[in-house]
């Protein structure tokens, strides 16, 4: 799980964006200091189970708790899968924040050396090729059990056939730390 501390500090950043947005009140989360840290997040919320918005950044380009801040408004209000949260599913929503590792480019010759070589479980997963890019954080195998179905859906998701493959392709992973409501108890 990682520093509870810091977890704690995210998901009361992300819960206090999304009140604040809705005009509803929320404590002010306690400070940490990586916060200040440049930091890549996703932030995904669950309501009832079901997935009710995620976004996130690859790449550590902002401080962690603008990062975490941002991901969380994306994903409440901007995802275009969902429409905007509102107030009356706000107290039902259960907040997930992700934090990206460093990037790790993944050199392979052929679909069959990635399926090979990928972890599940552990492994979040960047698949790109042209100008189609999608992710999948290591949360999703637990959906997705199967290297070549989550690899299926990883290509469908970036707009193209569950069986392409292309010489060109390039594959990156990472992990993550990750805290969730549900889990760890914030602490304002």
């Amino acid at each position: 799980m990682g520093d509870i501390e810091l977890g704690r500090s995210l998901l009361g950043l992300a819960r206090r964006a999304i009140a604040a947005r809705l005009g509803l009140p929320a404590p002010e989360p306690r400070h940490h200091q990586a916060l200040l840290d440049p930091g890549a997040t996703f932030v995904t919320l669950m309501h009832e189970s079901e997935l009710r918005g995620c976004i996130g950044s690859l790449e550590a380009c902002r401080p962690l708790g603008v990062d975490v801040t941002e991901n969380a408004l994306a994903a409440a209000f901007r995802d275009p899968r969902f429409t905007p949260l509102q107030v009356s599913e706000y107290e039902r929503i259960s907040v997930e924040v992700s934090l990206l590792g460093p990037t790790l480019p993944l050199e392979v010759p052929d679909e069959q050396d990635l399926l090979r070589r990928l972890r599940p479980g552990v492994d979040g997963v960047i698949f790109e090729f042209g100008y189609h890019r999608s992710t999948f954080l290591p949360q999703v195998w637990q959906s997705l059990p199967e290297p070549k179905l989550f690899m299926a859906h990883l290509k469908r998701k970036a707009g193209l056939p569950a069986d392409f493959w292309d010489a060109r392709v390039k594959i990156s992973r990472y992990e993550v730390l990750k805290w969730k409501e549900s889990d760890l108890t914030p602490v304002h």
